[in-house]
């Protein structure tokens, strides 16, 4: 049995024709950017995260690098996260000037460890941006006291985190703004790149819309230095539609990783948290495990596909190599070498997911 880590053939064959009909609207409109299909989806992504507005970004790295512009990070600045995640969260940091600081992750989760962020706070510290990895909320009460206390800012990274709930509060409403990627395997994705910005801050807004638009108000006056990053007509139409379905999506993703969780609470090192009311969206299902090549290897001849991610952290990759580290970021690198992505989309069938955990259990048994 081959079963894939995503399946873009199954959402095709299930929301095709409803995917055409957005695509086709706006073709028929003569309207591609900047029309109504991204100001529809950015009203209703926003009302997804509970936040007064949203910004429709080309990519969700923009999203990050937008989003500290306007939170006035520059050269010389410090912007503090973790090293267990794509490059993409510590680049935007570096495109503004400014230089990222990591600190560990949580001995028990692959999140960021609040009680270490103190330890490296400078007086060149601007704002620190948690990352909820893999579609599960870092500690956002803990990180947003300590960034109140010395008057940081709190950008959320929830670029896998569509849909995933803090104690009942949605990613995206966490802290000053959150940035959001629909790169084609998230939760929430579109068929390209594309990203978005949420906040509640309408200062924050006008200069985002400003920003992400040639820094302009009218067609040909420039106010401000700015980008050209907005999400398309297109790509919007088509988010429209997923968004629909992105709740029972989440749902049946939910049921895969209940039955992978117990399957696996004896070879997964990490258990992960539950707190009140916060649920994981499991852009991603991660194990991490003893013999974590040893078992890729396996799994490939089984037909099962997987992938890591990361396999090395941020603070060991050659462009952040004069970049700040607390200490050593002993969890970050030990489970480098134990996580490993299982194949986890909303339509994975029983027989599959069965298989999956006979593959993964007659390795270990």
């Amino acid at each position: 049995m081959k079963v894939r880590l995503f399946d873009f053939e199954r959402e095709i064959l299930a929301i095709g024709g409803e995917i055409k009909e957005g695509i086709a609207r706006v073709l028929d409109s003569g309207r591609y950017i900047l029309g109504p299909e991204l100001g529809e989806f950015e009203r209703e992504f926003a009302g997804l995260c509970n936040a007064r507005f949203c910004i429709g970004t080309a990519s969700g790295t923009d999203a990050l690098f937008l989003a500290l512009k306007a939170l006035g990070v520059g050269p010389g600045d410090e912007v503090i996260t973790v090293a267990n995640t794509f490059a993409a969260t510590a680049l935007a940091i570096a495109h503004t000037g400014a230089s990222p600081v990591f600190v560990d992750i949580e001995n028990n989760s692959h999140l960021m460890n609040p009680s270490l962020i103190e330890d490296v706070i400078t007086g060149r510290t601007k704002g620190i941006i948690p990352v909820h990895l893999y579609g599960l909320c870092a500690d956002m009460d803990q990180i947003n006291s300590i960034a109140q206390r010395h008057h940081l800012f709190v950008l959320e990274d929830a670029c896998q985190a569509h849909g995933a709930l803090y104690k009942t509060r949605p990613a995206g409403c966490l802290g000053n703004a959150a940035a959001f990627s629909f790169y084609p395997t998230k939760n929430l994705g579109a068929y390209g790149d594309g990203g978005c910005i949420t906040t509640d801050d309408r200062h924050l807004y006008s200069k985002l819309i400003l920003l992400r638009d040639y820094g302009r108000k009218d067609r040909y006056y420039h106010e401000i230095l700015g980008y050209n990053s907005r999400l398309d007509e297109i790509q919007a139409a088509s988010l429209r539609v997923k968004l629909r379905y992105l709740g029972d999506w989440i749902e049946k993703k939910q049921k895969i990783a209940g039955t992978y969780n117990a399957a696996f609470d004896n070879i997964n090192h990490i258990k992960l948290k539950s707190d009140k009311g916060s649920t994981h969206a499991y852009h991603l299902y991660v194990v991490a495990v003893d013999k974590r090549d040893e078992l890729k290897a396996y799994l490939d001849e089984k037909g099962v596909e997987t992938l890591i991610h990361y396999p090395v952290p941020l603070h060991r990759q050659p462009v952040f190599a004069g970049d700040r580290v607390l200490s050593t970021l002993k969890n970050t690198e030990l489970r480098a070498t134990q996580i490993l992505s299982l194949p986890m989309h909303p339509w994975l069938e029983d027989e599959e997911v069965g298989y999956v955990i006979n593959a993964v259990m007659g390795f270990y048994g």
